[in-house]
């Protein structure tokens, strides 16, 4: 039970943090760089695609990490619980209002103000980043070594 709950710890923290590592890499620049009307317009879409993808995927790893330490797995485990959790609380407390912001449809596609809201939310997606990267480090972390081969110790061979 206990290597279920890690694989699935593991693969969920991953898919976390592989989609927010795309988001701050390449997807985020991108928009930006093709110029604050488009990536205004664009983030109503990517969000709605990614909120469902990341939030999932952060709570079933943070409960399947939970899970994975319960039935015996190596204690490193526990740390990615609070940080997935954490990631959904930060989202929720403090990305949300430029999200609201940003979704709403009050501000003005090519508006300084647009600028900034993605520029921020752009940083702030970065902490999620590197949280879910060291989450998914513990999840890793927690898979137990292979068993190493037994090397010849003796200085002569046996009969």
């Amino acid at each position: 039970m206990e290597r279920f709950w890690r694989a699935v710890a593991t693969l969920f923290t991953g898919v976390f943090f592989g989609a927010a590592l795309y988001i701050s890499l390449v997807q985020q620049p991108a928009a930006l760089r093709t110029g604050t009307e488009f990536a205004a317009r664009f983030f109503p879409e990517m969000y709605a695609r990614a909120a469902v993808l990341q939030a999932g995927s952060a709570l079933i790893g943070a409960f399947a990490a939970l899970a994975a330490w319960y039935y015996g797995s190596r204690g490193v485990v526990l740390i990615a619980v609070p940080l997935l959790l954490g990631i959904v609380l930060f989202t929720l407390v403090v990305v949300a209002p430029v999200n609201h912001e940003l979704l709403d449809g009050g501000v003005d596609p090519q508006s300084e103000r647009a600028a900034e809201l993605l520029a921020r939310w752009g940083w702030m997606h970065w902490c999620r980043t590197i949280a879910g990267g060291l989450a998914f480090a513990a999840c890793l972390l927690a898979t137990p070594s292979a068993p190493r081969a037994r090397t010849a110790s003796r200085s002569s061979p046996g009969p």
